[in-house]
This record gives C-alpha cells, structure tokens and sequence, in this order.
C-alpha cells in the first residue's frame, strides 16, 4: 500500500511535484490510519493512495441516482457510456473522462476485512479507480489554483471486520469530520410524481387530499414537479394552477405539510431567468454550458459561486417559505457541481456546497429532502437524501449498473446504503407505489419493497393515485410505517442480491427480514427465500 507514491508510514510528509505542495501526517486510529493535510498550488488530479485491487468489492457511486453495487475488478457498469451520451456527460462523474476509463468508486470502496474511503468533499471531489490490478485513490481538484492553503480530504483506511462493520465505522467517522447532527423525525408522506408526473392538475391534488387522511398517517403532502411554468422558474405556476400561497394553504387546511419540489440548480433554455439572466449560468468558452437534457429541453447550471445568483437562489427559497411550504426536495443537484467557468474562482465541488448552503440559511429548520445529489458534500446540508434510482411501476433483477429507472435497482440502493442512514440523514428509498392496478409490480414486489422499507428505518413516502389503492395496499402501508423506528443493519453485502435486514430497538421490537431481490430461490439465515420476496425470520 503506497501513500503518496511511498509506502506507508506513520507521521508528518512533504510532497511537492513542482505544481502543488502538500504537507501533512498519517496517524494511527482504531482499526486503521488516516491521512490528513493541506495543499496549495495547482494541483489538478492528485493521487493519494493505491493498492492492489481485492477480487471482488463494493462500489459506490458519486450521487444519489448511481448505484452502490458489489463488483469484480475489470468489470465496467453496465449502460454508464450510454446514459452519459444520452442524457449527461456528468450525471454520474464530475471526471467523466476518468469514469469512462476505469471503474470508478466515488468517496468509499469496500471489501470483505478492508475499506479506503475520505471523509469529507469540501474542495475536491475524492474518488477511487480500479486501474488494472490496482486500486488509486484520487482527489480532484480540477486545475483550480489555490493562493492559500485548503485541507486535502481526509482519507482512511480501515480492516479487520467485516466489510459491514467497515462502513458503519466509515459513516460515523465522516460524520464527525463533518459535525452531521441528524433530526429525529422521519417523515411520513404522499407524493404526486409516480402516479402524474408533469400532468398533475388541482383536481388530482383536491382528489388525494380529500383521501390521505383516511388511508394512512400521511404527514407531508408533497407536490413533485408539474406545477412550475418552467425549469427555474420557481414561483410562476403554470396554467390551471393557483398562487403558490393558496395551493400550500390548501394543503396546511388538510392538516398536512405543505412539501415542494424543485431542482435549484438547474435551469431550462427556455425559463424566464436564463432570459434576463445569462450571466449567472456555469459557462465554457463564454457561452452557457450544457448540463443535461430533460422535459424535452436544454438545461444549464445556475453558477452558485455568482453573488447575485446567490441572492436570487435565497430569495426564492425564502419566498417559498414564506408563502406555506415546509419540506422541500431539491433534485437533480448534481448539476451545482458540473465543472465549468464560474464568476468567482471555486472548484465545482465549494460551489456546490455554497448552493446548498443558501438554501438551508432561507429555509431554517424546515426539512430539505437532497435527490440526484452527490453524497459527500451534502453532508451537514440536508436532513433526508434520496440513496437511490428512481423507482418504477415495474421490476427487472436483469438490469444492473446505470440502466435507467426499475423498482429492483431502486431498492437494492437503499439496503446497500443503509450504513448513511442516521448518521448522514434519514435514507430517502424512493416512494412506495401501492396501487394494484396499473402496475406491473406483483403482489410480492410491493410488500418485499415497503417491508425492506420499513425495517431500514426509511423515510416513507407513497406516491399513488389513493383511489387506486386497495385495502390490501393500505393495510401495507401501515405495515411499513410499523416497523420504522429501530436501528438497522444489513448482512451479505457481498452477496448476490440477497440480503438479511435487521432492526432492533424500535417500536415493533428485533426484527429481521430474509430479502431476496433475485429471480432465484435464495438461502438466507437458513430460511430458503423465494424469488423476489422478504420474509420475516
């Protein structure tokens, strides 16, 4: 294992390249060392660590959407070029470059008795590569030059436990690097996104509302795109719509709390703000720089290192709060950290974080719910983080890696990242979709996501047309919110989808679900497991 191209050693270390000095020491912790120091110059891509690469290991990846999957070295994710070429080059890397290159493990890799990961995204963004039989631990700077010395991200190397015990003690450590204080109340709520989508009218809103009260104890009544005039344009309602106070007070008259969704980020080339404003996107070469293509538009970045983007970004969400809404997810975040030229200097990674940093300060101490986010930086900034792909009405164990939305990839996420959970923020697992009719999900499907849901301690959020909900549904919905409140763990990380979740402390006592993701009759803990299905052991 080499530290700086050197092996390791314990205490204080120079390096310098001719372009970027760095200083600092590696010091002894339980189980493991840690590396920590400062640089200044310009360092671009500075490589801390390699090592030989395990036969097999756990990946993660950057930002909310990517998948945290088990893999063998010299394998690539299945369907990353493509979805890069299709939608984004930066979705699922800030380095796409790299990320096409090598395997990329972003912030954590995990294997059985050993673990590297840093501890924080503050500047850089960290990140691993399976280089052939190699593992190097980079820090990207992106050739931004620092006057001052910045902290390196502190990086640790942990082994002699199991590879689960590894990342519970990696959790706990960065979120202690980055003084996470997690709130105790996990949200119950209904959303509209995966029953309307973008063609949610007031009569579906008047229509759920009028239901929620009687089917479950719904909290957060959330409206999730489909509302806005266009990307960006956060307080203008589209047609059909009320003001934003009244659609809020609508939702408070119900006794629910008014939640919106926005992506704070991002802005369409078609929106008001880019109009009046084109100074404040990211740009290349002096011209507004692509982020990502959706809702059949160009969308470009909002440079939150600009004083008056800023500004403009904390009135907004000062406005919203002022006119009812209380829970607030903020989506496609990835999107604040896309490399490009902003007004002031800043790596992608400290605009991010100064982004959402604006959004806490104009919102208090109201939830905000991160999705499409990288993980690391948002750390202390967000109380819930969505750890997964968008779920769907449908489930395909035969997709893998980057393959688009399926209920199969998006729950295996959240029982892979169960290690974040309390410790980063409450788990976001994406919604149950409960209805038992237009929906491809069968009956075991459901029940197997809401348990696992459930016994993770998650966040519940359901996103259904309520009419369409059957007492069977409903009696599961319950189930799930029953079984929230325990501390979880997760074994057979390394397995092949199939898992034993456990919860012990919580309301419904020491709980443990046998969960089989597979289209494979399974053994777990000595119980033989049908094919897409959990079972309580």
């Amino acid at each position: 294992m080499n530290i700086f191209d050197k092996p390791l050693t314990f205490g204080p270390f120079r390096f310098d390249d001719g372009k970027a000095a760095i200083q600092g020491s590696i010091e002894k912790i339980p189980g493991g060392h840690r590396i920590s120091g400062t640089l200044r110059g310009r360092a671009g891509r500075v490589e801390i660590f390699r090592a030989p690469a395990p036969a097999e290991f756990l990946m993660n990846n950057w930002q909310s959407w990517g998948p945290t999957q088990k893999m063998k070295a010299g394998q690539k994710l299945d369907g990353l070029a493509e979805r890069m070429a299709a939608y984004s080059r930066f979705v699922f890397s800030p380095v796409p470059d790299a990320a096409l290159d090598h395997l990329l493990s972003d912030y954590v890799i995990a294997w059985d008795g050993g673990l590297a990961g840093f501890t924080s995204s503050r500047v850089a963004h960290p990140y691993f590569a399976v280089e052939g039989g190699e593992i190097a631990g980079y820090l990207e700077y992106f050739d931004t030059p620092f006057d001052q010395p910045v902290p390196l991200e502190p990086l640790i190397i942990l082994g002699g436990a199991s590879v689960e015990t590894l990342l519970e003690t990696y959790a706990d450590l960065a979120a202690a690097e980055n003084g996470v204080r997690v709130r105790a109340w996990n949200p119950v709520g209904w959303s509209s996104w995966y029953q309307y989508f973008t063609n949610l009218t007031m009569g579906d809103i008047e229509k759920n509302l009028g239901l929620a009260r009687e089917i479950a104890p719904f909290e957060v009544f959330q409206i999730d795109d489909g509302y806005e005039r266009d990307i960006g344009d956060w307080l203008d309602m589209k047609a059909g719509f009320p003001g934003l106070a009244d659609l809020a007070g609508l939702i408070r008259g119900h006794g629910f709390r008014p939640g919106l969704w926005t992506a704070p980020t991002s802005v369409a080339a078609t929106s008001r703000i880019l109009a009046g404003h084109p100074d404040w996107i990211v740009r290349e070469n002096g011209a507004p720089k692509l982020c990502y293509r959706n809702w059949g538009k160009e969308i470009f970045t909002l440079d939150t290192a600009h004083p008056e983007a800023k500004a403009w970004m904390f009135e907004t969400f000062a406005a919203l709060k002022r006119l009812g809404f209380e829970y607030f997810k903020i989506d496609f975040l990835f999107a604040g950290a896309m490399p490009g030229d902003r007004r002031r200097r800043a790596t992608p990674i400290q605009a991010y974080r100064e982004g959402l940093s604006v959004i806490r300060e104009a919102v208090g101490g109201d939830f905000v719910l991160g999705c499409g986010a990288p993980l690391l930086p948002s750390l202390g900034f967000v109380d819930g983080m969505r750890v997964g792909e968008d779920t769907a009405p449908f489930w395909d164990s035969r997709m893998s890696g980057i393959q688009g939305p399926n209920a199969f990839i998006a729950l295996r996420n959240p029982i892979l990242r169960w290690f974040m959970h309390r410790r980063w923020w409450l788990n976001d697992p994406d919604c149950l979709l409960l209805r038992d009719r237009d929906i491809a999900l069968s009956a075991n499907e459901r029940a197997l996501y809401a348990r696992a849901a459930g016994v993770l301690d998650a966040m519940i959020i359901d996103s259904d047309d309520l009419a369409l909900v059957s007492e069977e549904g409903r009696a599961l919905l319950r189930e799930a919110i029953s079984l929230q409140g325990g501390r979880p763990h997760v074994h057979g990380v390394l397995g092949d989808d199939a898992y034993l979740l456990s919860s012990t402390g919580g309301p419904a006592g020491n709980v443990r679900l046998a969960a089989n993701l597979s289209d494979e009759i399974q053994m777990i803990a000595g119980a033989a497991v049908p094919p897409r299905t959990g079972i309580f052991i």
